[in-house]
C-alpha cells in the first residue's frame, strides 16, 4: 500500500505528464494550422504527433483519462489532451496533412512505391523507425477494402507502412540466407516455432530420408536442435538454410552447405502431401539463381541415389547436369546404391 507521500508524488508526476502532452498538442495544432511550414517545422510536427500517438495508445493515457473522469485532476489544468475526440481529431488532421504531402507532384524520374514490390528494401518512417526486408506493394484500393487506409503502402517484416509515413526507401543488397520469392513459395529463414511441423511432417515420414539415411527431425528434441543450428548458421554468409512456406504452411526445406573453393552443395526435402506439384523444382531454380548470380558462387553441386527418380527429375528440371556416377557409393541400411553427382555452373 502506498504512503501519502508516494501518492502525492504519483499525482504530481501525472499532472506534469498531462501538462507536457498538452503543450505538445497545442504546438502541433498551431503547426497544422499554419499556411506553410519550413522543413524543420515539418519535422517537428512529425515528431510531436508521433509522441502524441504513442501516448494516446498507452496505459498512461488510459490512467490519466480515468483520473480526469473521476475528478482527480485539478480543474485549472488544461486537459484537451485527455479529450478522446480532441486528440483523435488532431491525429486525423496530421494524417490528412501527411497524405497531402505525399500527393504533391514528385520530381521527374522519381521512383514509385510500386517499383519496390518484392524487392529487398530498407525503409525509414517519418516516426524514426527502420524496417528491412522484402517489400509487398498494396495499392490504395486494396488497403481501403482491407484496413480502411485510403492510400498506397507496402508491407515489410509484417508491418504495413503507408506512403505518407515513409521518409525514405531504398533497395538494398543482400547476402546469406535472404528471403526469396517464387510464384508459389516464400523461401524464408528458419524460426524456433518451425520445429514441431518439421518433426511431424518430415521427421516421422520414412520416405523423406529413404535415400539419404539422414533424419535431423526424428524426435521433437532433434528437430528443435536442428532448427537452432540452422538459425545459428546465419552468422556464416556462405551457409544457406531456408524453409519453404506456402501461406504460412511449412511444405519443405532447402539449403546449401559446405562452401569451399567457390563450390557449394544443395539439398532439399518436400513434405509428402506437397510432392508432385513442382514445388521442389521451383525452389531449387530460385536457389540456383540466387547462389550463382547474387552470391557469385561459380559451381553448385548436388547428389542423389540412382534409385531416387523423384529427386533426379527435380535436379535435371532445375538445370543441373549429371557429371558422374559413383558405383555403390551409398550405403542405406543394408543396401548399396549408386550415387549420382550433379553440377550447375554460371
Amino acid at each position: 500500500m502506498m504512503s501519502m507521500f508516494e501518492l502525492q508524488d504519483e499525482k504530481s508526476e501525472q499532472i506534469s505528464r498531462i501538462m507536457k502532452y498538452e503543450d505538445m498538442m497545442r504546438l502541433a495544432q498551431q503547426l497544422l494550422e499554419a499556411d506553410e511550414l519550413s522543413e524543420e517545422e515539418a519535422e517537428m510536427l512529425k515528431a510531436l504527433c508521433s509522441m502524441l500517438e504513442a501516448y494516446y495508445g498507452s496505459d498512461e493515457w488510459k490512467r490519466d483519462f480515468e483520473a480526469d473522469e473521476a475528478g482527480l485532476i485539478p480543474k485549472d489544468i488544461n486537459r484537451g489532451v485527455l479529450s478522446e475526440d480532441g486528440l483523435y481529431n488532431l491525429l486525423e488532421e496530421f494524417r490528412s496533412w501527411s497524405l497531402q504531402l505525399s500527393e504533391q507532384p514528385k520530381p521527374e524520374g522519381s521512383v514509385k512505391l510500386s517499383d519496390f514490390d518484392e524487392k529487398h528494401v530498407r525503409v525509414e518512417s517519418i516516426y524514426g523507425d527502420t524496417f528491412s526486408g522484402v517489400a509487398d506493394f498494396f495499392d490504395s484500393c486494396f488497403l481501403f477494402d482491407e484496413y480502411g487506409m485510403d492510400e498506397d503502402g507496402i508491407r515489410v517484416d509484417d508491418f504495413i507502412i503507408l506512403e505518407s509515413q515513409i521518409a525514405s526507401i531504398e533497395e538494398i543488397e543482400v547476402h546469406g540466407t535472404a528471403e526469396l520469392r517464387t510464384e508459389r513459395l516464400i523461401l524464408r529463414r528458419f524460426r524456433p516455432d518451425d520445429a514441431p511441423a518439421l518433426h511431424q511432417y518430415l521427421g516421422l515420414d520414412p520416405s523423406t530420408y529413404e535415400y539419404s539415411g539422414w533424419n535431423p527431425y526424428a524426435t521433437p528434441e532433434m528437430a528443435q536442435a536442428a532448427v537452432e543450428r540452422f538459425i545459428a548458421s546465419y552468422e556464416d554468409v556462405h551457409s544457406y538454410s531456408w524453409v519453404l512456406d506456402v501461406d504460412d504452411v511449412v511444405v519443405g526445406t532447402i539449403g546449401a552447405y559446405d562452401y569451399e573453393n567457390d563450390r557449394i552443395e544443395v539439398g532439399f526435402s518436400i513434405v509428402k502431401g506437397w510432392r508432385g506439384r513442382g514445388l521442389a523444382t521451383e525452389a531449387l531454380e530460385a536457389v540456383l539463381e540466387y547462389l550463382t548470380e547474387n552470391e557469385g558462387i561459380s559451381c553448385v553441386t548436388a547428389w542423389c541415389a540412382a534409385d531416387n527418380m523423384g529427386s533426379r527429375k527435380v535436379l535435371e528440371k532445375a538445370g543441373m547436369k549429371l557429371v558422374a556416377i559413383e558405383k555403390d557409393a551409398l550405403q542405406i541400411g543394408d543396401r548399396m546404391l549408386d550415387k549420382l553427382l550433379f553440377e550447375y555452373r554460371m
